[in-house]
């Protein structure tokens, strides 16, 4: 890092350009500057054929000095100090004061870069990047600039404002609809330059910064609370309200269209709510589609409950077959039917249960007993 003083007297550090990024940046220059020098002396000769030898001398002179000299100069001047290598390296040429390089300096450097790297091999310039604090080679010293590296986008390191866990638990209860669009864009572009700044102007100006945003949010930090940390937290807050009111207006208009599938925009610090999934149809009607998951099927009706049996007479059977409730069973008379083989006491009947049916006829001492099958299990009411 170095310190750079713009045209304003405004203090910058700046990341200089390494000697390693520089020496290869160089190798990919002069890669491109020979193989336009092997192009630019292949057409020259062919003029030998039809000119003199004079014509061909002095073209190949420009196209030496072209390729040479006028490569690095016209690529550093349009693209505002970049060569094709030091593009694919991401280091750029600034004059001393910040500002972009100029068609002077350009040439400075590219006459110097002749005599530094095509007459003594890149010694002088090996040497006195050594010897700078800077790193700058001799074309540098003479034109006045300086090769730094370039600044990487914020975007590919992620969003500037990242939410503090000590903060997480503060920043829910902010109260932030006072937050103008101007001062949280203040806020965001402090923090995308805070490390770009001297360590007395990073403190001055993000204590200024952090005072307007206090004024205008609701409750007030805890104390002890760095500034870029503050406005970190408020700005992060501010990001994920923004986007829960996003989520919440596009499940609004799902809903209003009647899109299936839409999920409700979970409140920011909650897990998201999936919405309800449209049943099919057909796959209430029995149409063979398969039901939702979790579908039970239409509610059961009401189930015969077991009770006592109303007092005979009962009707002469058979009675069908089947479970029946155990009793006791009303006493009878019974009607007459079929009675199981067998003999009985006179005046008396069997103790139960009864077999399963069909019974054989047979007498039956004192009254009739309705024809089988019986329940098994049972006893006969009245038995």
């Amino acid at each position: 890092m170095a310190e750079l003083v713009t045209g304003e007297a405004v203090a910058l550090d700046i990341r200089v350009a390494r000697l390693a990024s520089r020496g290869c940046a160089l190798l990919l220059d002069l890669l491109f500057q020979l193989i336009l020098l092997n192009l630019a002396v292949y057409v020259t000769g062919l003029t030998a054929l039809v000119a003199d030898d004079a014509w061909t001398v002095g073209l190949s002179l420009v196209s030496v000095v072209a390729v040479l000299v006028g490569y690095p100069c016209a690529f550093e001047t349009l693209s505002r100090g970049r060569t094709l290598g030091k593009m694919a390296l991401r280091i750029r040429v600034v004059a001393d004061d910040g500002g972009p390089i100029r068609f002077r300096q350009a040439l400075v450097r590219a006459l110097a870069g002749f005599i530094e790297f095509w007459t003594l091999y890149g010694a002088p310039a090996l040497i006195t990047s050594f010897c700078n604090r800077r790193g700058k080679r001799l074309g540098d010293l003479f034109a006045g600039t300086i090769v730094i590296q370039e600044r990487i986008p914020s975007g590919r390191l992620g969003p500037v404002a990242v939410m503090p866990p000590q903060l997480a638990w503060w920043a829910r209860s902010l109260e932030i609809s006072m937050l103008s669009d101007e001062l949280a864009m203040t806020a965001r572009q402090y923090l995308s330059r805070f490390w770009e700044l001297l360590p007395e102007v990073r403190d001055s100006l993000g204590q200024r910064i952090a005072a307007q945003v206090v004024d205008v949010i609701s409750p007030p930090p805890p104390p002890g609370v760095r500034p870029e940390i503050l406005l970190s937290a408020v700005l992060a807050e501010r990001r994920q309200r923004e986007e829960w009111r996003l989520a919440q207006r596009r499940a609004r208009r799902l809903r209003r269209t009647g899109q299936a599938g839409w999920a409700q925009a979970p409140a920011p610090g909650t897990a998201p709510v999936p919405g309800p999934v449209p049943v099919p149809a057909m796959a209430m009607a029995g149409t063979g589609q398969p039901p939702p998951p979790g579908w039970q099927g239409p509610p059961a009706g009401p189930q015969p409950q077991p009770g006592p049996h109303p007092a005979g007479p009962y009707p002469t059977g058979p009675y069908p077959t089947g479970s029946y409730p155990a009793g006791p069973y009303p006493a009878g008379p019974y009607p007459t039917g079929a009675y199981p083989t067998g003999g009985h006491p006179a005046g008396g009947r069997p103790a139960g249960p009864y077999p399963g049916g069909p019974y054989p006829p047979a007498p039956y001492p004192v009254q009739g007993m309705p024809p089988a099958p019986y329940p098994n299990g049972g006893v006969h009411p009245g038995r």
